[in-house]
């Protein structure tokens, strides 16, 4: 598997900034708490669909004590120049469903002041590459109904509208075949990406504990 428990792969971004993907670890509780510090009232907002002020130690295990399986996560970090310390900047997990097995709800998160420097567009690439390897076909996405480049998305073709309720509406994308030149290279996929990175605008359910 190529993303597996050891998987590492740094990135550079367009500003020189080097930044390391890797799975989430239980002892990143701390640090994922401090970086939830850094979002802004919106941001918490739109990744919650909510006011969250903070985040408690069960949605703390829950969101770090991942089997890597049904549950993966991929965090973002900038590594001190003596790489004895990481700066988490972003994280993004697949949960997959019970009832529908190659189907999963994806989430990213980026902290604000490295939002729109494509650091959510690796990490989606990175999340869909996993999924694809642990045999999930699509992606369940949900996101305000008042999104217009979600709506121009499903409109344009390859995303399913499954239904609309309540402010937004949940809809499927499908994965592509993976390659390392082309991870999850369907054209939606590719907007999904692309969309997510310039808007941040996509939303899951699974963000917290089951009994949340």
């Amino acid at each position: 598997m190529k993303i597996g428990p050891d998987y590492r792969c740094e990135h550079v971004l367009a500003d020189g900034t080097r930044v390391v993907l890797r799975p989430i670890r239980p002892e990143d509780a701390p640090a994922l708490r401090e970086a939830f510090g850094h979002l802004s009232a919106d941001s918490r907002y739109r990744r919650f669909f909510g006011a969250v002020s903070a985040l408690d130690d069960a949605t703390l295990a829950y969101l770090t004590n991942v089997d890597g399986v049904d549950h993966f996560a991929v965090v973002a970090g900038i590594e001190s120049p003596d790489l004895k310390a990481e700066r988490g900047i972003g994280v993004a997990r697949f949960v997959r469903l019970h009832d529908e097995p190659d189907v999963a709800e994806p989430a990213v998160t980026v902290i604000d002041e490295m939002q729109n420097k494509g650091v959510a567009r690796i990490l989606l690439a990175t999340l869909a590459d996993a999924a694809i390897e642990r045999g999930i076909r699509h992606f369940r996405g949900e996101a305000l109904a008042t999104n217009e480049p979600v709506r121009a998305l499903l409109a344009e073709g390859g995303a399913v509208l499954r239904r609309e309720a309540g402010g937004t509406i949940v809809f499927d994308i499908a994965l592509g075949p993976t390659s390392d030149a082309a991870p999850a290279s369907s054209p939606t996929l590719a907007r999904f990406l692309r969309e997510a990175a310039s808007s941040m605008a996509f939303f899951v359910r699974n963000l917290r504990p089951p009994s949340a």
